[in-house]
């Protein structure tokens, strides 16, 4: 069940992929769909968003998505690199313009010393151009991954925005 922000952000995301013609994909590890869901809850949400990967493991990173084996294997998958190949990797998998992705340490274990739990990656854009966010707090796992992928859909609202030069009409009364 969405929160009332989120359904918020959906609705304009929606709106604007609508009056675009634009798609999006997602590639979620850590949010394990979480992101999709959010972008589904809107009606006719099927005009604009093709599907979504979730990539757990890295495996499925490298061959579904075309994530650099080395970069996993010197950053690891948590990070931006990783971040970015996602959404590429997203939009070229699933034949979209933009795509939404997430890679972290949601708890409540699986953390480092140097990647600490609660460090989540998030990116959009298109194949092109990504923009990137980190998430670096530990609430525990479900507050986790709820503040990720309320981040991840307000970056890419922003995104979205920034590209298109997107403004709401405003009402005069």
């Amino acid at each position: 069940m969405l929160d009332f922000e989120s359904k918020i952000i959906s609705r304009e995301v929606s709106q604007i992929l609508w009056e675009i013609e634009k798609t999006v994909a997602t590639a979620e590890s850590c949010t394990g769909g979480r992101i999709a869901e959010s972008l589904i809850s809107i009606p006719g949400a099927s005009k604009y968003f093709k599907g979504g990967i979730v990539c757990y493991v890295d495996e499925i990173k490298e061959r579904l998505l075309g994530v650099d084996p080395q970069v996993l294997e010197e950053q690891t998958a948590v990070c931006e690199e990783v971040a970015r190949q996602l959404v590429a990797g997203a939009c070229k998998a699933l034949n979209t313009d933009f795509a939404i992705a997430a890679t972290g340490f949601a708890g409540p274990t699986g953390g480092t010393k140097d990647i600490p739990v609660g460090t989540i990656w998030l990116a959009c854009g298109s194949p092109e151009k990504q923009v990137t966010l980190k998430v670096e707090e530990d609430h525990g796992r479900d507050i986790n991954l709820a503040i990720a992928t309320n981040k991840a859909m307000q970056m890419f609202l922003d995104f979205l925005k920034a590209e298109t030069g997107y403004m709401e009409e405003v009402k005069k009364y």
